[in-house]
């Protein structure tokens, strides 16, 4: 029986994005700098992407860098310029998070990316689960306007973290979206959506990509976390296929 999920894919790439639409996903949250945790992606990657999608809700991630989510004021202006990068494409949202010193959600520059957000649709990503105090921070952000809250309930997987999701949203009682992320596959999406009622789902579909190259020279790294030269993984439209349809 088909079960027509609403599926974000966490998109590395214009090419991902076009296997998120074939595949059913609805939209993308489009990043750069995955082995970073994801970073905003470059003008030109946004442009091809919707040159390339017809029916995708695009949203893009806006962070500067890994790391932390405490950010210097030329980090700021940076995300805020990305803000505005965001209306001049036509963007539909975009996916932002930023905490104080303490754990806290930082109020002040919620606010102020909030108000350069305006019409665009607003996901606080997974700096809500190196937050504090999960439960009050949930209310923080109802109270400042944001659309949905993408978590994996403060555990290293969606599927460690089905307690604090199902709590999360049953304090939110409609009032934002609570969507499960993190380790979110074909083989549990059942399991998370049955234990915890979440509606909305983020995940990668990701396979790895054979290397086309035919000439490697090994000893000269490219990247790191682990990745040998030519690797490359890409969201595939028959893994998404089967969360949006629970097949």
């Amino acid at each position: 029986m088909e079960k027509n999920r609403f599926i974000e894919i966490c998109a590395n790439s214009a090419a991902s994005c076009v296997e998120a639409e074939a595949g059913g996903a609805r939209r993308v949250e489009l990043c750069a700098g995955i082995p970073e945790g994801g970073t905003t992606p470059s003008y030109g990657e946004i442009r091809t992407a919707q040159e390339l999608t017809s029916t995708l809700a695009i949203h893009i991630l806006v962070r500067p860098r890994g790391g932390n989510f405490l950010y210097t004021p030329a980090e700021i202006n940076s995300m805020l310029n990305d803000i505005r990068m965001a209306h001049d494409l036509g963007l539909q949202g975009i996916a932002i998070g930023c905490l104080t010193r303490q754990g806290e959600i930082d109020l002040a520059l919620l606010d102020k990316l909030m108000e350069a957000a305006g019409s665009l649709s607003v996901t606080f990503h997974r700096a809500f689960d190196l937050c504090r105090d999960p439960f009050r921070a949930l209310e923080h952000l109802i109270d400042a306007g944001c659309h949905r809250i993408l978590t994996s309930g403060q555990q290293p997987n969606a599927e460690k973290g089905l307690p604090l999701i199902a709590e999360l949203i049953r304090q939110a009682a409609g009032r934002i979206t609570i969507m499960p992320g993190g380790g979110v596959r074909a083989h549990n999406i059942a399991r998370i959506e049955a234990e915890t009622g979440a509606t909305e789902f983020h995940t990668s579909a990701r396979i790895l990509l054979p290397d086309e190259m035919e000439f490697h020279r090994e000893e000269v790294p490219m990247g790191s976390y682990g990745m040998r030269n030519g690797e490359w993984r890409q969201t595939c439209r028959q893994e998404v296929r089967k969360m949006v349809s629970g097949e």
